[in-house]
């Protein structure tokens, strides 16, 4: 999947806002869930603390996002928060009767992914969530898919749950983390059929398969590699362990 340029964009046209927050902690938590996902755009609405962005336990939870905290702005009400969006999605646990549709967290972002619009992801109070009045502002709600028996996330976590379905429908498959872990080169048809010939040998050798009632033993061993999209390197190893069991025979 190659992202479109105006998907890519999500991450600069995404808003978190976060209304009346309780915990300096939080805030600090849920910048670090924007960082790691790759979004900056930080809004508090009404924070119940002074100096919430240079409060020492939202610095410390910030953990290395704190530029995101420095680039936060805060305001006093969610209609200046929402100011130049175009879409708005609340974050809640309770549905509510009047409430606009609600959709889960990963069709929200596919649509996002696919729009152009400025858009704001609001996020409530982590005891008493969002007011209805703020809920009924948005074009739609998400409701976060979770054990019913015990449905409650930390706000930071509900944030990271948002960012990161936003990342994997801007970058699809791109999203792989490049530079973890090792992926050699994939062996060819050629390199596979000649360790197939190798292999068979050996095992002919060793009295592990009878040539003239061979069965389905070595279409059973190509179906098993076919599975695990041998590498270069990985054939030669067989290839090794072929020639070793035949010198030693």
């Amino acid at each position: 999947m190659n992202p479109s340029n105006s998907s890519i964009f999500l991450f600069k046209r995404l808003r978190f806002i976060l209304v009346e927050t309780s915990r300096a902690g939080n805030i600090g938590a849920a910048a670090r869930a924007m960082k790691t996902m790759g979004f900056s755009d930080l809004v508090l609405v009404n924070p119940r603390f002074a100096d919430a962005l240079q409060d020492a336990e939202a610095v410390a939870f910030a953990s290395g996002a704190q530029d995101v905290l420095a680039g936060a702005r805060i305001v006093g009400s969610i209609e200046e928060a929402l100011s130049g969006c175009h879409f708005v999605a609340a974050v809640s646990a309770r549905l509510r009767e009047f409430s606009p549709p609600v959709v889960t967290p990963r069709a929200l972002a596919g649509q996002l992914a696919a729009s152009d619009q400025q858009a704001a992801l609001l996020f409530g109070n982590e005891r008493f969530g969002l007011p209805n009045e703020a809920v009924e502002k948005c074009n739609v709600l998400i409701n976060i898919p979770a054990n019913p028996e015990y449905s409650s996330l930390n706000l930071a976590q509900a944030v990271q749950v948002l960012a990161y379905e936003c990342r994997m429908a801007t970058l699809g498959d791109e999203a792989a983390p490049g530079g973890i872990g090792f992926r050699g080169d994939a062996a060819d048809v050629t390199q596979i059929d000649g360790m197939f010939t190798h292999l068979e040998r050996a095992l002919v050798e060793i009295g592990f398969l009878d040539p003239a009632s061979p069965k389905k033993l070595m279409p059973r061993l190509k179906r098993l590699f076919a599975r695990t999209q041998l590498e270069t390197e990985e054939v030669n190893i067989l290839r090794g362990i072929a020639r070793h069991i035949l010198e030693k025979k």
